[in-house]
């Protein structure tokens, strides 16, 4: 049985291979190919699995067209193979994604430029299905004419449209999914990982690495870890983190921020939109049709603020955002009232107070630094897509001896299994009749240790927020809580949809 199991004391009589601080996909994904090379890896989480950017992004897995437009070929060829990568190892988390992009003559978005961007992008990629499942296969792209995308998008504007480029990415609709997948096929193959343990010391012997000291955040126990390599993978804390081990190193995360909006309203299309407000300079937004509801996002922006797990984004932003989005589409008629989640998480920029994030992954070995530690390492990356990759080759520079792994490997069933994912408007018979039992097997497996644990980060029951606070009472008799307990991890779901809901806008 794969099972992420938590238990702080027993994991500390243990020594390891590496120890990995950070729990979302970048940790995830070093904690799998480290266990896939048969290394013992442990995974130290501050608080949940995958509970900060990784939860936050517009579920996509880009295969980087879009970088074709500044030939940037190895971050398309690596984009390419880690979407791949998912629709082969992930097949049930992982689906096609069909894009149109309505044009209108101007710049380089004229039909003859992109039905040539769209012939280089499947000529580069050629081996994009090779070995994926039949249903998984990504047709080739082509432009279409104009009363084709009025069919596919009937509320496109129509004034000066000369015809639509479609082609072809992948999405992950429960991306929550992937990061727990990830972590029970790692412990699958004897790896830990701990939730709601934070990192607190590096243990040293004359500059060497040999553990960490962590505390249990449930119980305020503190343990040692014993380990001779140490990853920081801590996401937006990685440069805190690396100047609390070690020193400041200021290019592992100059924060920026990135989100989307949920909005209460039914989705434009099956397709993916990729459009634009007609005036100069402006930006192209990507409309996805997720659980039939309108995705709309991802907008970048400088950060100045301290490091949090969910930054909101100023009103004036959310502001503009609506009102591009009403101007590029006739009749659209969005508004803040309208809006349900804001999902927003920090991201590396390029360089200080800028919105344009890093280009590369960093992967920093302090002992070259002067008078750096032996054995710890920090790494940021900056998309989901390619983190398996950076794992990969973070692995590849700490133990260069090893050999690859299988590349044709699929995650077991057990990883990918499509529990606790419920349509956007389901809601549970009385009692929980029809799920309790499924619900029960997420708990006891999967490290649950709150409710918005179970509701957002393990399953889609958080997906509709009105359907997740309606049923929380219901759910939390799952944990055989008393009244008060209860109360507190209710109040405690009701907190982060305060923070990232509609209730936050009602204000403005």
């Amino acid at each position: 049985m794969t099972t992420i199991t938590r238990n702080p004391s027993n994991a500390a009589q243990s020594s390891y291979n590496l120890i990995i601080i950070g729990g979302g996909i970048y940790g995830a994904m070093l904690t799998l190919e480290a266990a896939r090379r048969n290394l013992r890896a442990l995974l130290i989480e501050k608080a949940d699995f995958g509970g900060a950017t990784s939860y936050n992004s517009l579920r996509i897995v880009h295969g980087g067209f879009r970088y074709l437009q500044t030939l940037d070929l190895p971050r398309f060829y690596e984009s390419v193979g880690e979407r791949k990568w998912f629709l082969k190892t992930f097949p049930e988390l992982v689906k096609p994604l069909s894009c149109l992009m309505p044009l209108y003559g101007k710049g380089l978005r004229r039909p003859p430029i992109l039905l040539t961007a769209l012939k280089l992008n499947d000529t580069l990629s050629f081996t994009r299905n090779q070995g994926i499942r039949p249903d998984r296969h990504l047709p080739p792209g082509k432009v279409i004419k104009t009363e084709a995308v009025k069919a596919i998008f009937p509320n496109v504007d129509s004034e000066g449209l000369q015809a639509g480029a479609i082609w072809y990415d992948a999405c992950m609709p429960d991306s929550q999914r992937l990061v727990i997948g990830a972590l029970r096929w790692a412990c699958s193959l004897g790896a830990t990982a701990l939730n709601y343990v934070e990192a607190q010391d590096l243990l040293k012997v004359n500059q060497t690495v040999s553990g960490v000291v962590a505390q249990d955040q449930l119980t305020g126990e503190t343990h040692e870890y014993q380990g001779k390599i140490v990853v920081n993978a801590a996401g937006p804390w990685c440069r805190e983190l690396a100047a609390n081990f070690d020193r400041e190193v200021p290019n592992l995360f100059y924060k920026s921020i990135a989100w989307n909006i949920l909005f209460d309203r039914a989705s434009l299309s099956d397709f993916a939109l990729a459009i634009e407000p007609k005036k100069p300079n402006a930006q192209t937004y990507f409309l996805h049709p997720w659980k039939g509801r309108l995705l709309a996002g991802t907008i970048h922006n400088p950060w100045f603020k301290t490091i949090e797990a969910n930054p909101i984004p100023d009103p004036s932003e959310i502001s503009e955002f609506i009102d591009n989005l009403n101007f590029a589409i006739p009749g659209l008629k969005l508004s803040q009232s309208q809006i349900l989640r804001v999902f927003s998480g920090l991201l590396p920029a390029e360089e200080p107070n800028s919105k344009e994030l890093a280009v590369r992954e960093v992967i920093l070995n302090h002992e070259t630094l002067p008078q750096g530690i032996k054995g710890l390492y920090s790494i940021s990356g900056v998309k989901f897509t390619t983190a398996r990759l950076v794992a990969e080759k973070t692995i590849q520079q700490i133990f260069p001896q090893l050999s690859p792994v299988d590349a044709t490997e699929i995650a077991p069933a057990e990883a990918q299994r499509l529990q606790g994912l419920y349509d956007y408007h389901w809601y549970p018979q009385p009692e929980l009749n029809d799920c309790s039992e499924e619900l029960k097997d997420i708990i006891k497996n999967e490290s649950v240790q709150h409710l918005d644990d179970l509701i957002l980060r393990r399953t889609s029951l958080g997906d509709n927020p009105q359907r997740a606070l309606k049923i929380a009472p219901m759910i939390c008799k799952l944990f055989n809580w008393d009244d008060s307990k209860s109360k507190q991890e209710i109040q405690r779901l009701e907190e982060f949809y305060q923070r990232c809901g509609m209730a936050e806008w009602a204000k403005i």
